[in-house]
């Protein structure tokens, strides 16, 4: 059964001078300030649509990866997964670098290397975001 999930955001003023507020809707977690400055320069504690592609990117990968390892007999005690995604203003997401150290009884570098790997291309949110270059650093703790 498909599952739908639903963000809003609310937008005052121009780019450069307005601010907003998103709101991840489904959850009812929250709802958080967005400006153009927190994008492009600092975020002072607000957030971006760059940052939240990260977290959606860390927790699907992450996701991706727990199952895969499973799936092999090999399942993880603990996965620290960090998506760091680099956006330049007039240009926009250059790309989204993932970093992976885990905790896996039984399995050496190269598999966990090899089933990171396997996450990174299969996981939805990978897929969704086909249109930047994706890469990659895994290792064991």
């Amino acid at each position: 059964m498909a599952t739908t999930r639903t963000a809003r955001t609310a937008w005052e003023g121009n780019l450069l001078d307005g601010k907003g507020e998103v709101t991840l809707a489904s959850s009812g977690i929250g709802t958080y300030p967005v400006s153009w400055p927190a994008r492009s320069e600092q975020a002072n504690g607000k957030t971006s649509p760059e940052e939240l592609i990260a977290a959606a990117h860390s927790a699907c990968f992450s996701m991706a990866l727990s199952h895969g390892l499973a799936g092999a007999g090999n399942p993880p005690t603990k996965l620290d997964t960090q998506a760091d995604v680099t956006f330049q203003p007039g240009t926009g997401i250059t790309g989204i670098h993932l970093t992976v150290t885990g905790e896996v009884p039984g399995l050496d570098e190269a598999g966990f290397v090899k089933a990171a790997e396997d996450a990174k291309a299969n996981c939805p949110v990978s897929q969704a975001l086909t249109g930047t270059t994706i890469t990659l650093t895994a290792k064991l703790a």
